[in-house]
């Protein structure tokens, strides 16, 4: 064998007398063929959830929560896998996923999350590994299946088509807001307080009376016209207004707030300089001038830019309004602390002012388990609480 070897090789080595070029070209090819569909073949075999399953690490933890979940059975009958949530589709993409899991081997080797204990400890670790990748790609696999420019506003709720238009025209990643749809969320992270829904509760039965003021609850929907059929845009949680009649199961609203005087003016914001939103209107409905009446005009030095004070009716079929924000406060401060002091000790309200929040919090919301609702209240918190605000608390 050994002689055979270096025949082999004496012959591989010299140049070509007895074999032909057009002969090692040909196999040249085959052997490529051959190899590159080996290497196929053997990617596909490691991108099959029957794969991703084999070690009991993923089979007898994540796989099992899978199962009980829309994204396994559903009305449909379209089943996500392990490999359609965690692995690209494009090529490229797939192949450096591949060697980042690579290191998924190493653990498997030496036993980094072989028993139950194990796993459930490093769960929140591994979780924010998936979902700073999910957010640097911007959720690439999600979309494969779920699409911006394919989805029906029509056909979703009010609530649903908020956040997900204001999403889509930010490019947000999926795990933005939709932590825990295939798998249990960290334990760290099942912080629930009840205290919202029993303040939703509570707004049902306060009594209205024209010309006082109130604040939201939650997001209230707002029309252009008594009859509801022309949405005006979406009041958020804790925003003021004033009752100016009730009529049976509707309401028409005066709301005093800042916009600013360039641009579409879309954003409706509680103080002048303060980029604390109120209310998002409809394109349509911001530039109807005729809805608005402006008050004093102002610049804000800061950024050069004009807002003006504006007055806008609208009317609403939402009951959810407290006659303070006290109760909205201690709910937003409760969940900060809880969810915030999970990996570091939460920054006080006054240490950022009311401007640096929004980016200061979007940070840190993605390692949490708040929902849009209470993120936009959360927030809303901060910023009336901030060192621009700190004299006043």
């Amino acid at each position: 064998m050994g002689k055979l070897m270096k025949n082999l090789w004496r012959v591989l080595k010299r140049p070509p007398v007895h074999i032909g070029l057009g002969v090692i070209v040909l196999f040249s090819f085959i052997g490529g063929i051959v190899f590159w569909g080996g290497f196929n073949t053997a990617l596909e075999v490691t991108n099959t959830e029957e794969f991703c399953v084999s070690c009991h690490e993923m089979g007898d933890n994540v796989y099992q929560e899978l199962q009980t979940t829309v994204h396994w059975e559903n009305r449909t009958g379209v089943r996500a896998t392990c490999p359609d949530c965690h692995v690209p589709h494009n090529w490229t993409d797939k192949i450096a996923r591949k060697m980042q899991a690579s290191k998924e081997v190493w653990g498997a080797i030496f036993g980094t999350i072989d028993t139950r204990e194990k796993f459930l400890d490093k769960r929140l670790e591994l979780a924010q590994h998936e979902w700073e990748r999910f957010s640097a790609n911007k959720s690439l696999e999600c979309r494969n299946c779920h699409d911006y420019d394919s989805m029906d506003w029509d056909a979703m709720s009010d609530e649903a088509a908020r956040f997900m238009k204001r999403a889509a025209e930010k490019n947000q990643s999926c795990l933005d807001c939709h932590k825990g749809i295939a798998h249990e969320l960290p334990k760290q992270m099942n912080f629930k307080n009840p205290m919202l829904a029993r303040l939703e509760q509570q707004a049902q039965g306060v009594g209205l009376d024209e010309g006082e003021t109130y604040y939201t609850v939650k997001p209230v929907t707002l029309y252009v016209d008594e009859a509801l059929t022309e949405r005006a845009g979406v009041l958020e949680s804790a925003s003021e207004v004033t009752i100016l009649e009730a009529q049976g199961d509707k309401f028409k609203l005066a709301i005093d707030e800042w916009r600013k005087a360039k641009g579409f003016g879309r954003v409706l914001y509680e103080d002048f300089g303060q980029n604390i939103t109120s209310a998002v209107l409809e394109k349509e409905t911001a530039q109807n001038e005729a809805l608005f009446t402006s008050g004093e005009e102002k610049i804000d030095d800061l950024t050069g830019l004009p807002w003006v004070k504006v007055e806008a009716q609208f009317w609403t079929d939402t009951k959810a309004f407290l006659s303070s924000r006290d109760e909205l406060w201690n709910y937003a401060s409760e969940t900060y602390g809880a969810s915030c002091s999970i990996c570091h000790t939460e920054p006080a309200p006054a240490h950022f002012d009311t401007n640096t929040w929004p980016a200061m919090f979007a940070g840190m919301v993605g390692f949490t388990n708040m929902d849009a609702q209470t993120q936009d209240l959360v927030l809303k918190y901060l910023q009336k609480h901030s060192s621009d605000y700190a004299g006043e608390h």
